[in-house]
């Protein structure tokens, strides 16, 4: 028979281990955002860089045509702004707490009981080349339809923007026009008052 005392001592020392390894990834998770607050420039050019290689890799994957592929990296960089500052903002939030959680599951050392049972695989998910031609052009159509519907909320996007841009301009070109005749009319009249003086 076991001892009382042993088994309320090993839980006092479970516990106050417990409470160490708390109060020790308090102090990561504050270093952690210490750190993140002090490289804040490293860190937005590391999200610059996935920014970068995730937008060429998402294009690559989801448009077939090279020159619509160009058009769309180009286009690729003016939600960049947009981007950094949202990211920013959740890798602020978030980044420390889930590097911590993550470092703690590496220290954790947690004993992983193998399965002697074979694993079957039943019903394993058909591939587009192993489906009937008739369900292949099913799917085929699916993805043609999300591909236009991508296509055109990209160029809406492109004429909202293109069409802002050229209000904006013809109105600011309209109003600094605008100035300058009413510059050189000022400038006439003054001419013509110094002229009627003399």
């Amino acid at each position: 028979m076991t001892n009382p005392i042993k088994i309320s001592n090993n839980l006092k020392n479970l516990e106050n281990d417990q409470k160490r390894e708390e109060e020790i990834m308090r102090d990561v998770l504050l270093l952690l955002e210490n750190l993140i607050y002090r490289e804040e420039i490293t860190v937005k050019l590391i999200l610059n860089c996935l920014y970068e290689i995730g937008s060429v890799n998402l294009i690559n994957q989801r448009f077939q045509s090279q020159t619509l592929k160009g058009t769309l990296r180009l286009m690729s960089n003016l939600p960049k702004p947009v981007f950094r500052i949202i990211a920013w903002r959740w890798f602020k939030k978030n980044c420390p707490r889930l590097i911590a959680k993550w470092l703690q599951g590496q220290i954790a050392f947690k004993v992983v009981e193998k399965s002697k049972t074979p694993v079957i695989v039943e019903n394993q998910a058909p591939t587009l080349n192993s489906l009937p031609q008739s369900q292949y052009q099913i799917q085929e159509v699916k993805l043609l339809r999300s591909q236009v519907k991508v296509l055109t909320g990209v160029l809406v996007s492109i004429i909202t923007i293109f069409g802002g841009s050229f209000i904006w301009l013809s109105y600011s070109l309209e109003r600094s026009h605008l100035q300058t005749v009413e510059e050189l009319q000022t400038q006439v009249k003054t001419l013509e008052a110094s002229i009627n003086k003399r």
